[in-house]
């Protein structure tokens, strides 16, 4: 692929727009480091006369959250019919929405917490604690645990800034497990374990606040459960490329908490952790899923 022009997709519109942009400039230095014909495109909405000006053909995709991990970008690629990293249209809507990930992995009988779905003229009733956050949005932001009747509108109040759609689910106090998956590849379960609170935005990206057990010290019993509930949701929600499914064990069942089509690149990212267990380094890790880059249709 070397002969091949490749746009690392970043930045974006969304609230994780400087999380995305640390993912692409890891991505886009390896594969210059590597010899690639690259070049980096902070995404707006002139995305597509951008592919044609810099005459891309192939686009690695670093963006998270919405207008990037959400189908929209990948309907623009394959409209355009430019091979791109990751998960299709269908794959990655299902997964950012989490209204819609809830529903297929309740019809499917995959384990996760029981949840509703809220919306801001609704009065939320559900059974404390829960943990509520906006339907839309990854990286833990506007997520809030409510532990007391009188946290709730101040939890609603951070959630509903983010999105006019929120989810109320279950609050598990259980071992929080991801389990990453490059196409056929099942990559070593890490455990998060934040050093104070649970695991928030400050807790993921900032150095030192969380610790991670890469691979997880888990009963086999656990741990082969858990890896069949990732080929499970990686089949289900017809994914492709680079995936990371996050869990919450709950009385030695790992609970589908959330479907990461696009996970991070940064020095804190799990993928990456995960994948220097097997002895490899970060520039194998980019060339592993560019390698996959397709078409979807």
């Amino acid at each position: 692929m070397r002969d091949k022009r490749i746009g690392v997709l970043m930045g974006g519109m969304s609230s994780e727009r400087e999380i995305s942009l640390k993912s692409g400039r890891a991505v886009l230095e390896s594969l210059l480091r590597q010899g690639y014909n690259a070049v980096g495109i902070d995404v707006d909405r002139g995305l597509m006369e951008t592919l044609k000006k810099e005459s891309i053909d192939i686009a690695f995709i670093a963006l998270h959250g919405r207008w990037g991990e959400d189908g929209t970008v990948q309907g623009l690629l394959e409209t355009v019919g430019i091979p791109y990293t990751g998960s299709g249209v269908l794959g990655s809507a299902a997964a950012l929405d989490k209204a819609a990930m809830k529903y297929i992995l309740k019809g499917a009988g995959v384990p996760t917490p029981d949840y509703r779905v809220y919306y801001k003229k609704d009065a939320i009733r559900f059974p404390i604690p829960f943990v509520i956050k906006p339907a839309n949005e990854g990286s833990t932001i506007g997520i809030s645990i409510v532990r007391d009747k009188k946290e709730i509108e101040e939890a609603c109040q951070c959630a509903f800034r983010y999105d006019k759609k929120v989810l109320v689910e279950r609050f598990i106090e259980g071992r929080e497990i991801t389990v990453g998956k490059i196409d056929d590849i099942s990559l070593p379960i890490v455990e998060v374990r934040p050093k104070k609170g649970f695991y928030d935005f400050e807790s993921k990206y900032t150095v030192g606040m969380t610790e991670y057990i890469v691979p997880a010290k888990l009963n086999k019993t656990i741990e082969k459960r858990a890896y069949k509930i990732a080929d499970e949701v990686y089949r289900l929600f017809e994914l492709s490329g680079c995936a990371r499914i996050d869990m919450l064990i709950d009385d030695g069942i790992p609970n589908v908490i959330d479907i990461n089509t696009s996970p991070g690149m940064t020095e804190t990212s799990l993928v990456p952790k995960a994948w220097g267990c097997l002895g490899k380094g970060f520039d194998e890790l980019i060339e592993k899923i560019l390698s996959g880059a397709s078409l979807k249709i």
